[in-house]
């Protein structure tokens, strides 16, 4: 199981970061223009997949900031968004570089920020679940930027997977 969420992981920081070098392209009020998308402009979108990871990692680990708003803009600009993201990726690498084989098995409690009761889940569906919400708030985001008039990203998975420095994520296991 831990080299499937090693292989997530690694996808999760390329894809994000080919993801904020086609924002680096928008000019500062491109970026921040509103394009219908549920979090507004690509500004809003990024900043609540940080805000999101940060509130898992800290549910997972107990470590890091606890966010309280799932709509929060911890930075006005592209720029230290960015450099928060890279971080935050690591942080996410990182933790499932360290988990053991029974680590996925685990249950944590944790509180949802949208609901008043608690709720205890094992390690690996949520897992799933970061991935899977990263994966959902990326196509807005994509959507956002071809509204923008950027040209389409590639950020299959697949073609992650094809790449040669890649090879040893989906070796035997």
């Amino acid at each position: 199981m831990k080299q499937q969420f090693r292989l997530l992981a690694a996808y999760n920081a390329w894809a994000n970061e080919r993801l904020y070098e086609a924002a680096q392209a928008l000019d500062d009020d491109a970026y921040h223009t509103d394009k219908g998308a549920f979090f507004g402009a690509l500004h809003g979108t990024l900043s609540h997949l940080l805000i999101t990871d940060r509130v898992w990692l800290y549910r997972l680990t107990g470590q890091g900031a606890a966010p309280t708003s799932l709509r929060a803009l911890p930075y006005d600009a592209l720029a230290p968004l960015a450099a928060a993201r890279k971080i935050e990726d690591r942080r996410l690498i990182d933790y499932v570089e360290a988990l053991e084989d029974a680590d996925f098995g685990r249950e944590i409690t944790y509180q949802p920020l949208s609901m008043p009761q608690p709720i205890t889940q094992r390690i690996w569906p949520l897992l799933i679940h970061l991935f899977n919400h990263q994966t959902h708030h990326r196509g807005q985001a994509h959507a956002t930027l071809t509204a923008l008039g950027r040209p389409s990203l590639v950020l299959d998975i697949a073609y992650f997977l094809s790449l040669p420095e890649q090879a040893s994520l989906v070796g035997e296991g």
